[in-house]
């Protein structure tokens, strides 16, 4: 694999995860905000930004988006492994097609702990949004006492082998490597551990879909990425983006990262 063709034909993903944060009249607020930033400063299409905001949100932030023509992807926080039914409080995958969504974000490490999604589970809502044409973001990675016991790439790949296990070579998909070590510890991976760890990543991936599919996957790094360090991880052929928590909060600071080709020179 010619790691300068593939990177080049893997387009950057910036993506926004707000979690629990922002209202849906927050929402208007800063989604314009941040395109009127991105506009000011003659940002181009070479990266593609993806908003997460919470489920009472996303009709708010569609219909902005598709109004004023922001070229923001619209993604979901989670989603249900069930289309329909009696499961109080879960949002089908088929609703959030409904509100133009184009990614959800499934097995992240809040999930995973708080709610106790095993990887069982994790595989089942790749399923369910892959039936309803979204891109699940797969989000894997290892605590610090996974980090000790096992080592930075275990329990990730083991992680992503699982929610792989019944995905088609041609289904389109993004992994966001995220050791939960740093996620809001303000600690980053160093862009060589992060590396480290997204390159056995795309070799699971291309163990279980194939070359073609390695290829074109988009892997992302999260885990405290502000605008001083994006370059770093941007710069290792195996990082293709990143998951931003916190930081995607702040308008400057989130639109700071999704110009990293144009401040820092890389």
């Amino acid at each position: 694999m010619a790691v300068n063709e593939t990177v080049a034909q893997r387009t950057p993903l910036i993506a926004g995860n707000w979690k629990m944060n922002l209202d849906h009249l927050q929402t208007v607020a800063f989604v314009q905000k941040l395109d009127w930033t991105l506009r000011d400063a003659k940002h181009d299409d070479a990266v593609e930004i993806a908003i997460f905001p919470p489920f009472t949100d996303l009709r708010t932030a569609q219909t902005l988006i598709d109004a004023d023509r922001i070229p923001f992807a619209l993604g979901a926080q989670d989603v249900s492994a069930q289309d329909s039914g009696a499961y109080t409080g879960e949002i089908s995958g088929a609703f959030l097609a409904k509100l133009a969504c184009r990614y959800v974000i499934i097995g992240h490490s809040e999930r995973r702990e708080y709610h106790a999604e095993s990887d069982a589970v994790v595989a089942a809502k790749v399923q369910a949004a892959l039936k309803h044409g979204l891109v699940p973001v797969i989000c894997v990675g290892e605590t610090a006492a996974d980090l000790e016991e096992f080592g930075a790439s275990a329990v990730p790949v083991s992680q992503l082998r699982a929610a792989l296990a019944d995905v088609k070579p041609d289904a389109d998909i993004v992994v966001a490597y995220e050791p939960v070590w740093a996620i809001g510890s303000g600690q980053a991976a160093t862009p060589q551990q992060a590396q480290d760890v997204c390159a056995a990543l795309r070799a699971v991936i291309a163990e279980t879909l194939g070359d073609a599919a390695a290829s074109r996957t988009r892997i992302l790094y999260g885990g405290s990425v502000k605008s001083g360090n994006i370059a770093g991880f941007m710069r290792e052929p195996d990082v293709d983006g990143a998951l931003v928590g916190g930081a995607s909060l702040l308008v400057d600071e989130f639109s700071a990262i999704v110009r990293y080709q144009k401040h820092v020179g890389v």
